[in-house]
Order: structure tokens, then sequence, then C-alpha cells
């Protein structure tokens, strides 16, 4: 019997170390087949070895990994937990799981399991840097370059933690040190495409545009078929106003995969920008679609609404942006701009929103500290003009005669231009300019470092919290005075902006108190060049038998409750018809969207009339359809009053609760019209009415409304300029006697 028992424990022993042969044989052939993507083959070869050793370690956890590859992720985790569970001190099988978590965004077990692994073997590079990858992904960014540099110290050369380092940096918008990481892993991989792709994005944020052109085309060299680098390039023209190149990238980008976000959002964005509201709907749909909880396709939807002039609907999206991230800067100022368009938002909210802007955004932003300068009230001030309008805009309409006008004896004019768009209103204001600076090609800090440079005395903003302002610049107070005005002149809610410029209409002296700035009253809050190449035009209801009124405003300016008045003001005003003028209307989703309001206020649809883009001239001889112009209300028109009342064409205009439903009539008074401008609704219908039936009173006001203009203080622009040089020398000479004061306070 001894005999017998122990020949089998001998028989059992060869067949063990034979079946161990085998399977150590069958484990090498499944490593190397997975080492060369042969996931099939790997898969067979470990289930071939389970099936006979069902607790096999390294084909279990192989195993995994091969699922993991080829994207069975829930296939793989239950694996790689049974690795472990088969040897818990694997700090391989630990990393590993946390791979497959990080893909299924399990983001606390993924952390636990690479904390998991580092405690087994505290000197494992991969782990950390994959524990640094977890909290980049918990945005939890500075503990992950903790990481990085910790895996970084073990491995020097150990290029994807450098740049997975300069990744962390980027998102913490710290640029310098991330283009510092991607140079360096760049030294030690040329062709590592990640860091390519990174110094891309930091030479977009840092507006070093070639080095980003050449940094992405260096990787799509490499990848050419990357959606990634595709949309990051489309990001790129998007940034340089390269607005067609950019939407084809977008495409070409979600072709490939048609989920990336990046590519929706820079679809959505340049599609907004281009007036294709329904393409710019959909790619914000898809984006919420992806995560319901996106902020950037919650606030991307809510622009989307304000182009069809959709504002209700537009806010709430922007406060369900904020609601997952307040300092998300784009839905702030969205939600700043979308406020001027309520007629319930009063002084008391506009200015509130903007306040939230700064504590949140510009408060943190460090100020700079400006080296004593002489203190001469009487000597050439410098002032600087930072506007991403010196181009076709309705902003630089409104500055071109200030500049044209400047008495450059004693000021000294430096354009600070943030558009790369340039055109030939371009190169009107750089012939104008003392210095002229591409601003757009500089960063925040750069281009305070050179407004100092220049000894800036007076700074002012033309672009207000509309996009592509230059605001965070005026957070750092490169200069000693600071004014807002012209673009969008309605207050900043900046404690570093000292002035707005404005009128006594436009900001009442009951609500200047509600701003941050000091008010400064011009003849008006803006003018405009005489337009002398209009012809005159007979009175439209003379040869149509009708009238004619018009509005040339953007689409979103026309709100439910101004409809409800040009309803009321029709039907009072038998058989009159009303134009409709603006670039929008070329987008059939917009255009029938809002004949659809008309018709619902039960203006017939045979009495609209759209009308869409064309050439300034062509939409400057369009007022000749006109017999009244319909101010928009809450937000007013700007530059379409000046043209139409230039045009001969009266404006009725209304005073609102806020400064952007105060403009027109501001305008409308400033020219002498005061009769022209209502206190509410009624009186608004009633003053439209009113001179809709006067045709011989129209007739003699469209003959004479140029000379009028021209002989008000806000008309004639080389009036208006001497007052606003006047505000400029009391502004200067006001800082001189306070610096002067607080030197000699700090000498006694």
């Amino acid at each position: 019997m001894q005999n017998s028992a122990g020949a089998r424990a001998f028989q059992n022993a060869r067949l063990q170390k034979k079946l161990k042969k085998q399977v150590d044989a069958v484990v090498s052939a499944a490593a190397s087949a997975f080492g060369q993507g042969r996931y099939a083959e790997t898969e067979a070869l470990c289930r071939q070895i389970l099936q006979a050793v069902p607790d096999h370690f390294d084909a279990t956890h192989l195993l995994g990994l091969s699922l993991h590859r080829g994207g069975r992720l829930e296939e793989a985790q239950q694996l790689l937990e049974r690795a472990i569970a088969i040897d818990p001190r694997s700090h391989e099988a630990h990393n590993n799981l946390a791979s497959v978590y990080v893909v299924l965004q399990k983001f606390e077990a993924a952390r636990a399991c690479q904390e998991r692994a580092i405690a087994l073997k505290p000197n494992f590079a991969p782990a950390l840097n994959g524990l640094g990858n977890t909290l980049l992904n918990m945005r939890l960014h500075e503990q992950a370059i903790e990481m990085y540099d910790r895996a970084i110290g073990l491995k020097p050369d150990y290029a994807d933690a450098i740049c997975n380092r300069g990744m962390a940096a980027l998102a913490l918008h710290q640029f310098d040190r991330a283009r510092e990481s991607f140079d360096r892993t760049l030294l030690f991989q040329p062709r590592h495409v990640e860091a390519l792709v990174g110094k891309g994005v930091v030479g977009i944020e840092l507006k070093r545009y070639d080095e980003a052109e050449a940094a992405l085309a260096a990787a799509l060299a490499i990848r050419p078929g990357s959606a990634k680098i595709l949309a990051q390039r489309g990001r790129l023209n998007y940034e340089q106003q390269r607005l067609e190149p950019a939407v084809a990238d977008f495409e070409a980008a979600l072709a490939i995969s048609p989920k990336l976000e990046l590519a929706l959002r820079g679809k959505a964005q340049a599609c907004l920008v281009m007036g294709k509201t329904a393409q710019a709907v959909a790619a914000a749909a898809a984006l919420i679609e992806l995560n319901p909880r996106s902020e950037i396709g919650l606030a991307l939807m809510g622009f989307a609404h304000s182009n069809q002039g959709e504002m209700d609907a537009a806010i709430e999206y922007l406060d369900r942006a904020l609601a997952i991230r307040p300092d998300y800067e784009d839905a702030i100022r969205g939600k700043i701009f979308l406020q001027d368009f309520r007629a319930e938002a009063d002084f008391a909210l506009q200015q509130a929103v903007r306040r939230d802007w700064w504590h949140l955004i510009g408060s943190k932003i460090p100020r700079r500290a400006l080296p004593k300068r002489p203190l001469d009230p009487e000597k050439q001030i410098v002032v600087g003009y930072v506007a991403n309008e010196f181009r076709h805009h309705s902003a630089a309409l409104t500055l071109l005669p200030v500049l044209r006008h400047h008495d450059h004896a004693n000021f000294r004019i430096i354009c600070y231009s943030c558009s790369p768009s340039r055109d030939e209103m371009t190169d009107k204001f750089r012939s104008l300019a003392d210095t002229w600076v591409d601003a757009w090609q500089l960063s925040d800090d750069e281009l305070a470092d050179r407004i100092q440079a220049d000894n800036v005395d007076i700074l002012i903003d033309v672009s207000g919290h509309t996009t592509g302002n230059r605001l965070q610049v005026f957070a750092r107070k490169p200069a000693p005075i600071q004014a807002t005005g012209f673009g969008h002149a309605t207050g900043t809610g900046m404690q570093t902006m000292d002035y707005v410029l404005a009128d006594p209409v436009f900001i009442p002296q009951s609500d200047r108190h509600l701003l941050a700035e000091k008010v400064f009253d011009l003849p008006c809050l803006n003018t405009i060049d005489p337009i002398l190449d209009m012809p005159p035009s007979e009175l439209p209801m003379l040869r149509n038998g009708h009238v004619t009124f018009g509005v040339f405003n953007r689409v979103n300016k026309i709100s439910d409750q101004a409809i409800r008045t040009w309803s009321k003001v029709m039907r009072e005003v038998i058989g009159s018809k009303i134009i409709i003028k603006h670039t929008l209307l070329d987008d059939s989703l917009v255009r029938d969207g809002l004949l659809a309001r008309l018709v619902n206020q039960s203006i017939p649809e045979e009495n609209i009339i759209c009308l869409g883009s064309s050439e300034r001239a062509e939409h400057l001889r369009a007022f000749a359809q006109v017999d009244i112009s319909l101010d928009p209300f809450p937000q007013n028109g700007g530059i379409s009053t000046w043209e139409s009342l230039y045009a001969g064409v009266p404006v009725v205009a209304k005073l609102g609760h806020g400064a952007s439903s105060r403009a027109g009539g501001a305008i409308v008074a400033a020219v002498g019209l005061n009769d022209w401008v209502a206190e509410d609704d009624d009186g608004y219908a009633a003053i439209a009415c009113k001179y809709a039936s006067q045709p011989a009173h129209l007739a003699k006001l469209r003959a004479e409304l140029p000379a009028q203009i021209a002989a008000s203080r806000a008309g004639n622009v080389e009036i208006y300029t001497r007052e606003l040089e006047a505000g400029y020398r009391q502004f200067w000479r006001d800082y001189c006697a306070a610096a002067s004061r607080s030197r000699e306070g700090s000498e006694t």
C-alpha cells in the first residue's frame, strides 16, 4: 500500500511539474502576443491556462490587461480585481486596475488602487505618474504635480510624467511653467505627440500663434488622423478669426470622433459668431447629451438662445452653467451682456452681475505696482486705447471720429489692437495713432508690461464685457488712470476702473452710486462721423400710400415687450408695414423664429419685410424705404439710431431703468428730438401713432435732420472730441494733485 501511495504521489508531482512547464510556456506565448498587440490570441491562450489552473495569477492579470486594451472594460475590471484577490501584494495589478477605473471615470477607486501600489512599492514611478493623472482628472492639480515630480525624481528622463506635469500646469493657467515641461519632454522625445499638442495649446493661450501653429503641424505630421489635434488646430484658427477653416477642422475632428467635446464646443462657438445658429444649437445639444452637467454646453446653448432673442431662456442656461461652476468666466460675461436685454434688469441688477465678475475673476488678479512718474498737470498726456474693435464694428464707428480729431500736441495716442481681424477700418485707425501695437499677439501680462513700458497715463477700455475684451489687463492696473467707454459704456464693476464715459440721460444721477466707476458726462454717450454719402430721399409714405416702420437692429434686441408695443402701433396705423433688417436674418432658424413671434402678436406676416446682410452702403440706402424707425427695448440701438437720424428718419425711443435701455433716448434727445422720447410703452406707441399721421412734419424732418445733428454738441465730432479731451485733462490734473498730496504725506 505504501509503495502504491508513494508511486501516485511521485506521479502527481511529475504531472504538476510538467503542467507548470507547459503553463509557463503558454504564459510566455501569451505575453509575447500581448506585446505585439495580438489581443485575441492573448485572450485565447490565457483562457486555456485558466481552464486548467483557475487561480493562475499571471494568466488572470494578463487576460485583464488584454481585455482592457480591447475596450472590454467591465470584464477587464472583474479579472484585474480577481488577480488582486489571488495576489494582493502585486503592485502592478493594483496599478493596472487603476487604469481601468480611470477609463470608467471611477476616479476615487483608481486613486485608492494607485495609492496601494505605491505603498507596496514606493519607488514605482508608473504608479506615481498614474496617480498624478487621476488627481488631474479630479481637478486636484497641485497634488497631481506633486506626484509627477516624485516620478520624475525617480526617473529624470520620464517623458510622459514631465509632459503630464505640463498638462497640470496648463490646467492651472501657469502657461510658462507648462511650456517649460513640454519643451523638456521634447528634449527627451522630440516626437512626443502629447507634448507637441500641449506646446500648441500654450501657444494659443499666450497668443503666440506662430509657435502654436508649428507645434500642431508637427503633431499632425506624426499622427495625421488625430481628432484631438485637428480640434486644437480648429481652435487656433478660431482664435485668429479664421472661421471657415476653424469649422472645417472641427467638422473633420467630429467625423473621426463624433463625441469629442473640444470639437463640439469649437464648432458651436464658431457657428454662433458666423450666425449659423441652427448648427450651434445642434453642437451645444450634443455636448449636453454627452454630459447633462457640461457647463460649456449649457452656456453655449444659452448663447444660441440669445441669438434668437430668447433672453430669459438664455439666462436660464447660463445660470445652470454657473450653478455647476460659479467662476466660469464666459458664462458670467454672457450673463452681464444678456441682463442688458431684460426689462426687469435695472441699474442695481446690471451692476450686481458686473460686481460678481470682479469678485470671482478680476479681484484675484494681482495689481501692478506703478513706479513714480513726473506730476506735470499740463504735460502731453499719453492715452492708450485698448480695443477688439479697430475694424468693421459698431464701436469702431463711435471711436474713429474721436481719434481723427485728437489734438496730438496735447495728447499722444497709442492704439492696442486686440483682434487678429484686419480690414480697411483697421488701416484708418492705424494711420491716426502715434503708436500702433498688435496686442492680439500679447498675453495679458505681456500687454500690461507693454502699457507700463509705454508710460500710458490714461488707459481707455473700448470693449467692456463684450467678446474679445481685455478687462483682465485692466484688473492689473498698468496705468494710473483707467476709463471705459465708446463700445459698451455700461460700467464694468471693477475697482481698478476709475471712470465711465457716458451722459446724464444714459446714466442718470439717481443711479450713479451703484457703479464702481465715477461717471464723466459727454454731450452724448457716443457719436459718429457725419454720413455725407447718403442721398436725400422722398418720404416713402407719400409714394406708397402707407406708413413703413423700420427696425435695423440686432435680432436679439427685439423683445416680446417691444413686439407687443409695435403691434399696438401697427393696428392703429392702418395698413402700415414694418421692415426688420439684420445679418442674422440670413439664418432661416432665426428668421422663422422672429416671424413666428411677430405673427403671434397679431402682426400679419404680409406686413413684415425681413432683410439680411448687406454692404454698409446698401444698408444705409435701405433707410430710404422707412418713414419712422422704432428703437427696440429694453436693449436699445446705438449706431443704428445715429444712422437712421442721418438718413432723416426720426426714431421713437423709450427710457428704461438700466443703462442699456436708455441709449436710444440719450442719442435722440442729444440731437434735439426730445419729443420723440417716451417714458413708458403707452407713450412710445402714442409718439409713433402721432407722427405717423403727420407726413408734412416727417418730410420736413427728413430734410432738416442732418443739419440739426451737425449743429448739436453730440453730432459735431470736433466739439465732442474737445469736451472729451477736457475730461482727460481733468482726470490727469486730479491724479497729479492726489499723487502730490500722497507724496507729501509720506515724506512728513
